[in-house]
């Protein structure tokens, strides 16, 4: 009996043990996934972490795929212009978050590079390394860049016959070098202010934001999906429930999938008569981008 009581204690104790590390795992999870903000459903909700927003200032950012680094943006109110910072999560907490130089980076499938725009960084035993250049064939790059898991850019860029409306193209790699871009068709084509792509992964669907007649009168983003035989199909408006009467922009998935990141906002005049944009992060639960995706 005794035998059978004590193997019993040091089963619940086990149980306990595990129990409690268990929940010391998922609590430390739940802190560094997205700072333990409570996700969000089908309605995008303003995402406004106090650990990157104390005084109300931040903009919007973009974690490493492995979730220990955060580099975000905070704007107007004491910060005359906009300042790029950096947070880390270390020790099983987030850190101070510390300005840097890099600006608006973006991340390979892998972490193992970090881009944006014309330049790229490796990641190193010490860190990351000094911006490179990407190559010439970035060199009519305009805003926004995405990389898929094949390693083709998605990006727009500009030319003197496109009058500054701009189109999104794509250049994939050949024999080691990528190709001079490709202009992607009129599905996707459309519209004013063509910017900031994002190619799945799987390259299955393209999101971006333009002004186009048939959206909210400002900035929306659209989406595109691909067809079972490789053809982009017409572009949709992603709705009133991502697009209202201000712009939004800059869409982008996580790198676990489960959510779409995007920026809302408006451009605000000042008594000199310039302009000032005013823009705020939101996330929603991907599974709006699974709600577009035509059946057949």
């Amino acid at each position: 009996m005794n035998r059978i009581y004590m193997s019993a204690c040091l089963l619940l104790s086990a149980l306990s043990v595990s129990g409690n590390t268990f929940a010391q795992q998922t609590s430390a999870v739940t802190k560094q996934h997205y700072f333990g903000e409570t996700p969000p459903g089908l309605t995008p909700k303003h995402f406004d972490p106090k650990v990157v927003s104390p005084d109300g200032r931040f903009e919007g950012g973009t974690f490493s795929p492995d979730m220990k680094e955060f580099y975000f943006t905070r704007k107007n109110g004491k910060y005359k212009e906009r300042v790029f910072f950096v947070i880390r999560f270390e020790n099983g907490h987030w850190g101070e978050a510390s300005e840097t130089d890099i600006r608006w980076p973006q991340f390979s499938l892998d972490g193992s590079m970090m881009y944006g725009g014309k330049w790229f960084r490796s990641k190193t035993k010490t860190g990351w390394s000094k911006p490179k250049k990407q190559g010439s064939f970035l060199k009519e790059q305009g805003h926004g860049i995405s990389i898929s898991a094949q390693g083709t850019y998605f990006f727009p860029f500009y030319k003197k016959e496109d009058k500054g409306k701009g189109n999104i193209g794509y250049s994939r790699m050949v024999n080691g070098k990528h190709q001079n871009p490709i202009k992607l068709g009129e599905q996707i084509n459309q519209g004013e202010w063509i910017a900031h792509p994002y190619i799945a992964p799987d390259e299955s669907y393209l999101m971006w934001d333009v002004v186009r007649g048939d959206g909210h009168g400002k900035s929306d983003i659209y989406i595109s999906f691909k067809s079972k035989q490789g053809v982009w199909l017409p572009a949709v408006n992603m709705g009133p429930l991502i697009n209202t009467d201000l712009n939004e922009s800059s869409p982008r998935v996580t790198h676990d999938g489960k959510y779409l990141f995007f920026s809302r906002g408006d451009w605000q005049v000042k008594e000199d008569g310039s302009q000032n944009w005013v823009g705020k992060s939101y996330w929603v639960d991907a599974q709006v981008i699974e709600n577009l995706r035509p059946k057949i």
